[in-house]
């Protein structure tokens, strides 16, 4: 049988729609019927039942869902230990990662991890959510804290400090906080992820913390905006120091508030099961932690 035709036809049980599929993967609804076709023809069974409102599996398909699922991953486990025994790393990787380390720090470590293994690729996916694995397929995700299903494999990638900052614009036009305090006096940019608004920030100054909810007139789920709206001079931003380490250093955004510590953040590096962790995910985990020594 073509894996090919065995890949198409998992993605249309994953995604309920002939049409979806094919847009994925940039053929014609025709070629992905076609596949679904052959497939039918050689077990001389029906895999699915079409309608003109839906898709739905039959108990046979459910049956052979199953057994393309387990072989197709036998078959990339096979190439990469056939690869491993010529010290190779192989394969292909579906990575997602948070916004502001997708669009700025992290695609230079890509671009090196390829080059390091040139028979590796990468399907690289930017955003805050931590991504629904099995609907997209994503083998690993680059994101601060730890998952909470305890089911995942999460490996700590680095400990990162949180720093405040705002434009030298914006200081100059509106002045610097010189307490955590003053903050309620300034527009805040404030960040929301799953419906959650992160707008408490806190500070600790030797024993004694300090916790200020904030406000502002900008909010956005993506890190990378909360970002560019400091560097515009909009207001002041809560971020982890690796998010807005080149900002600092070429003084895009200046650090306010610097003799107060606020809680680290942490990075993790999370796959669904013990399945993704190939030697490719290991070599990707060992990159991210030279790389995130601050």
């Amino acid at each position: 049988m073509n894996t090919s035709d065995i890949n198409l036809f998992i993605r249309i049980v994953e995604t309920g729609s002939i049409t979806e599929v094919a847009k994925q993967q940039g053929v014609t609804t025709a070629a992905v019927s076609s596949a679904l076709k052959r497939l039918e023809k050689q077990l001389d069974l029906q895999l699915l039942i079409r309608t003109t409102r839906q898709l739905r599996i039959t108990a046979q398909g459910e049956q052979f869902l199953f057994h393309c699922r387990q072989a197709l991953s036998s078959l990339e486990q096979g190439r990469i230990a056939a690869h491993q025994l010529q010290g190779q790393i192989s394969g292909k990787i579906h990575l997602s990662v948070s916004s502001d380390l997708g669009r700025n720090s992290a695609l230079p470590w890509i671009d090196e991890l390829l080059d390091l293994h040139p028979l590796l690729s990468i399907d690289l996916s930017v955003g805050d959510s931590l991504s629904d694995f099995y609907l997209e397929q994503v083998d690993v995700a680059l994101r601060y804290g730890k998952p909470q299903d305890s089911t995942m494999v999460s490996f700590h990638v680095a400990t990162l400090k949180r720093v405040t900052c705002a434009s030298p614009n914006y200081l100059s036009a509106f002045g610097e906080p010189l307490h955590p305090e003053d903050l309620r006096e300034h527009n805040c940019l404030l960040h929301r992820r799953s419906g959650r608004l992160f707008n408490h920030w806190e500070y600790m100054d030797n024993a004694k913390t300090c916790n200020i909810k904030v406000e502002g007139n900008r909010v956005s789920n993506d890190t990378d905006i909360v970002r560019r709206w400091a560097i515009s001079g909009k207001g002041i931003a809560y971020r982890s120091q690796i998010d807005v380490m080149s900002d600092l250093r070429d003084g895009s955004l200046v650090q306010v508030l610097p003799q107060y510590r606020s809680p680290p953040v942490e990075l993790h590096l999370i796959c669904p099961s013990s399945k993704q962790v190939s030697p490719a995910v290991i070599e990707l985990r060992e990159l991210l932690r030279k790389k995130l020594v601050i």
